[in-house]
């Protein structure tokens, strides 16, 4: 039942990121949502679960974006690394922690945006870039990356809660 969970809630992130999120105003200085989903998984599931999963969200960016290629997948990978290593010293659950791991987060992923503009046009196309709406894009996944990944987690409690009720009303059902 955590696949279907996980399914669900890809799902809809995805949507969300790549069909409804665009057609608002503010969509350039909109953080990548999914960022919220990879820190969730990071902190929640084990880890032999979580790399293939992380891949496959990344993969699907990758194929939906018209950025260059494994930039999502290979930015979540160095997210869920970094929040394993940060998360065996500091407390996981930490308010702290997940503010500052969002803006790590963040800016991982527009550091490779940089490097990636940097290895295709040179400096000159580094200083081309609206380093504004990534001061924008920072400030808002800063902002809303927390609340988010706690959204998430009590999503995922009321959906254990859930499956639990209906299994026990299965069982209920099945020896009566």
């Amino acid at each position: 039942m955590n696949g279907l969970f996980f399914i669900v809630i890809t799902l809809a992130v995805v949507v969300f990121q790549t069909i409804v999120s665009p057609c608002f105003f503010w969509f350039p200085q909109s953080f990548d949502v999914t960022i919220i989903l990879i820190l969730f998984l990071s902190l929640h599931f084990y880890r032999h679960a979580v790399v293939p999963a992380i891949v496959f969200i990344g993969s699907i960016m990758d194929s939906l974006s018209g950025g260059p290629f494994f930039l999502y997948t290979f930015s979540y990978i160095w997210i869920y690394l970094i929040v394993q290593l940060v998360k065996q010293i500091v407390f996981q659950t930490s308010g702290l922690f997940i503010l500052v791991i969002s803006m790590v987060s963040i800016l991982i992923q527009q550091g490779l945006v940089v490097f990636s503009v940097f290895i295709q046009q040179g400096k000159t196309g580094v200083w081309q870039m609206d380093f504004t709406s990534m001061g924008a894009q920072l400030l808002w996944g800063t902002l809303l990356i927390p609340p988010g990944v706690w959204l998430l987690s009590l999503c995922y409690q009321n959906w254990r809660y859930m499956v639990r009720v209906l299994k026990k009303s299965w069982e209920h059902k099945v020896h009566n």
